[in-house]
This record gives structure tokens, C-alpha cells and sequence, in this order.
């Protein structure tokens, strides 16, 4: 019958493109719903409340553009464009490192969690999002190098990380899974309201939801 060769539904998150705390919706994407990828492009437009019309969908790591639906790949995160260039998502591109976290659905089952970075002294940066396995935090000056590329502090190298109360964290076991730090360079850690003015509540919550979730490609 026509419904036995139907190909499955496939269940994709789309993200704003240049929005770092657009927490992602969810589209069961099958031929019943969306007869054509125009009409995918208009949904994905509504639901995400896109301030342009959506005309491309990329994947978040390497930016490659999406051009038909058959392209969708079930549990797979895209992010949504108008025809502005692709921005990078620091971290959705950061997280395919750790493939080992999603294999069982949970990332605290393989000793994985997750965190946030904000930069020292800067009140205008959303924080940076670091998803970790346990091994690799484990490597403290590697994580401290990473953090040095990604959060791009204005005094240059990351030689400290700080709890929000400017104490210091030493070493990758005492990252505690959803908590907020501060990278510091070799400045004075500068104690400001970082968490109330930079990371929206609600979008905080629900970002920390997908993740849990396993909702890491």
C-alpha cells in the first residue's frame, strides 16, 4: 500500500540562526504534514517565531545547507536562516566531541555535564557553554586551552576558572553539572551580576532540558 512505502517520520530541532539562547523547537517532519520543503521552511518559520522569513536550513557544525527534506536526518539538531550568512553556534558546534554522551539518551550516564563560561570583567557576552565527559575535564590545562579559543577573553589567555563568587576552581572534579564560572586571565577576578543580566531564565531552563535530554549532536 502507499502508507507501507511512506518513508518513517524523522523528529529534527531547529534553532534561530546568531541566537545563542533560542532553545531549540521540535518538528516531526513526514510526508503527511509537509507535502513539500517549502512547506517545512513556512512552519519552521511560525513555530520559531523567526523575524525574517526561514529560506535556509544548515547543520549547526559545519554549516552545510539543507536542500530538500530527504536531506533531514532523524534526531538531528539544524539551524534556521533567512538569506543572511550562516553563524556558527559555539556550542552546538562544540558538543559532537563528546559522541559518547548521547549513545544512552542521558548525559549523566556516561559521566558527561554541562556548564557555562562567562567572561571576565564583560557584561555584553552571553555566556559559553561547555558540555564535558569526565575524562576530558580531567585535563585541566586542555580545558583551560580550550576555554582560551572559544571564550576569547579580551586579556587574552584563560589561566583561572571562578565560581560566581570569585573562588577558584582548581581542577576538572570540581565542575559541578549545570553551574555558571567566570574565565579569568592573569587579571583580578571582577565580581559583577553576570547570571542576572546575562542568561534569560527561562531560556537557561529550557536549553539544560535538551540537554539532559540527550539532545546533543
Amino acid at each position: 500500500s502507499a502508507g507501507a512505502l511512506a518513508p518513517p517520520a524523522k523528529n529534527v530541532v531547529v534553532y534561530r540562526n546568531g541566537d545563542p539562547f533560542f532553545p531549540g523547537r521540535k518538528f516531526v517532519v513526514n510526508q503527511r504534514r509537509f507535502l513539500t520543503f517549502e512547506a517545512f521552511l513556512n512552519e519552521v518559520t511560525k513555530s520559531i517565531r523567526a523575524p525574517l522569513a526561514v529560506r535556509n536550513i544548515y547543520t549547526p557544525r559545519h554549516g552545510r545547507r539543507i536542500a530538500e527534506l530527504g536531506d533531514l536526518q532523524d534526531g538531528c539538531q539544524y539551524v534556521a536562516a533567512g538569506f543572511e550568512k550562516f553563524k556558527k553556534h559555539h556550542w552546538l558546534a562544540f558538543f559532537p566531541t563528546f559522541h559518547s554522551c548521547r549513545s544512552t539518551g542521558s548525559s549523566h550516564a556516561l559521566g558527561c555535564f554541562y556548564c557555562s563560561v562567562f567572561r571576565n570583567g564583560d557584561l555584553l557576552s552571553p555566556p559559553f557553554p561547555l558540555l564535558l565527559s569526565k575524562s576530558n575535564s580531567l585535563q585541566w590545562d586542555a580545558l583551560l586551552a580550550t576555554l582560551t579559543e572559544k571564550v576569547n577573553l579580551r586579556s587574552g589567555a584563560v589561566k583561572k576558572l571562578c565560581r560566581l563568587d570569585g573562588t577558584q576552581v582548581s581542577s576538572g572534579e570540581e565542575l559541578v553539572n549545570g553551574d555558571y564560572y567566570v574565565a579569568v586571565g592573569n587579571e583580578e577576578y571582577k565580581k559583577l551580576p553576570y547570571f542576572e543580566l546575562l542568561v534569560p531564565q527561562d531560556s537557561a531552563r529550557r536549553m539544560l532540558w535538551y540537554i539532559d535530554c540527550g539532545q546533543v549532536v
